[in-house]
């Protein structure tokens, strides 16, 4: 009744793999609250530059937290992926044209 069990890991990487991801999210994180508060640049470059950081975190959230690259199955969760990201897009440029000409509309 002495048994001996390695444990293995679960997913390539381990700790450092989780450590590299936490660090990069703070540090988009921490430049995306700085530049939103100190106002170092005009509007427009701040936009592009917040939606550039934000895509960055989303990048880092899929490939060092929710193991986007690894697995044995079909490849066909990349493709889901890609539609989701289409549906999301379309959801939020549906709702800036509503926001932007629907505003003169009387019902």
């Amino acid at each position: 009744m002495n048994r001996t069990s390695r444990i293995e890991p679960v997913h390539p990487g381990g700790l450092a793999k989780y450590i590299i991801g936490y660090g990069l999210s703070l540090i988009f994180t921490a430049i995306a609250f700085w530049l939103a508060l100190s106002h170092a640049m005009s509007i427009r470059p701040l936009i592009i530059l917040l939606f550039v950081l934000a895509a960055l975190q989303i990048g880092v959230q899929l490939f060092f937290f929710m193991h986007v690259t690894e697995g044995d199955g079909p490849p066909y969760h990349a493709l889901l992926l890609l539609l989701g990201m289409i549906f999301t897009f379309a959801v939020a440029m549906m709702s800036m044209w509503i926001m932007a000409f629907g505003t003169n509309v009387s019902y």
